[in-house]
């Protein structure tokens, strides 16, 4: 299912003329390639991709970011088809909370309020309470009862930033982000010494020693607002490299120093986010295939935490 090597196919006019004969809607990751972040309908980060997905009235929704984030959709849109360029486009938390071992975590813990992170499979989703993201974790975590214990995956590093901002005590799932986990508090010292006058934006599924250095931790979107809003002119940016392409078209007089990761590799480009491409983009909408599909009973038990969280945030 290829168009070959032929590097002069159109494919911008192909995608929308696509997304006017399906009345398709393309939802994109800060995450994905520029050329799809500038072919989408909206970009965002996963509480804004999860609001937009329950509010579109497109027929077909077209999700450039990975598995689970078309889950959340189908999940939220159970009679559209959703559809993802590449089907392999998973994720390293959601993979690290296999579902059998969740449930075993969990019958460990009797009684206990569950938060799961949104980067999790729909049948995580299904064993919880409320769901959350990085935008909003703080915020879902202070709405639990006091009285409740609580569980938190996959995400363990998010999870003690949300304790530390909360004062909420919560048994972490020992998951973690390939990309952000990967970055070096070493060379972030480092480039702190080159560029003095540099602001350090980082994401909370990064590991303590790095955002201790932080002048700013937030989520993607947060991220992106702050240097866009800061009088400052120069910010070495601690998360996936994607975000670089809307921070260079929001405030373009600014410099934007992507921090490295701890090895010679491009590490912190998401490899699984970067699945994704412009002709598979093309080939889905044209061929209405991969689909994301869903058993309807998973469907029914993951919407409702799912849904408590759109509510809560």
């Amino acid at each position: 299912m290829s168009l070959g090597a032929d590097t002069d196919v159109d494919y911008e006019s192909k995608i929308n003329a696509l997304k006017h004969s399906l009345n398709a809607v393309i939802l994109a990751h800060y995450y994905q390639e520029s050329e799809i972040q500038d072919v989408a309908d909206f970009v965002g980060d996963s509480l804004a991709l999860a609001q937009a997905a329950a509010k579109t009235d497109a027929d077909v929704i077209v999700f450039c970011g990975v598995h689970f984030m078309a889950e959340t959709a189908k999940i939220l849109n159970p009679a559209k088809q959703v559809l993802l360029p590449d089907l392999k486009a998973g994720c390293s938390l959601s993979d690290r909370c296999p579902p059998a071992a969740f449930q075993a975590f969990k019958e460990k813990h009797p009684g206990a309020f569950v938060v799961s992170y949104v980067n999790s499979s729909a049948a995580v989703k299904a064993m919880s309470d409320v769901i959350c993201t990085s935008s909003n974790a703080v915020k879902i975590v202070n709405q639990v009862p006091k009285d409740r214990q609580i569980l938190f995956a996959p995400d363990q590093h998010l999870g003690r930033h949300v304790m530390k901002q909360t004062g909420r005590d919560m048994v972490l799932w020992p998951g973690s982000c390939i990309v952000h986990e990967i970055f070096s508090e070493k060379k972030l010292v480092q480039l702190k010494v080159e560029y003095p006058d540099a602001e350090v934006v980082a994401h909370p599924e990064c590991e303590q020693p790095v955002l201790r250095h932080a002048d700013f931790i937030g989520s993607t979107k947060g991220i992106l607002d702050y240097v866009v809003a800061s009088p400052k002119q120069r910010f070495i940016v601690v998360t996936e490299a994607g975000i670089l392409h809307q921070m260079k078209l929001k405030a373009p007089q600014k410099t934007y120093i992507p921090a490295p990761p701890d090895n010679g590799c491009a590490c912190n480009e998401c490899p699984y986010m970067r699945l994704n491409t412009l002709e598979k983009l093309y080939l889905c909408m044209r061929d209405r295939t991969p689909e994301l599909r869903l058993p309807e009973p998973l469907q029914n038990a993951a919407r409702a935490p799912l849904q408590r969280m759109l509510e809560w945030s």
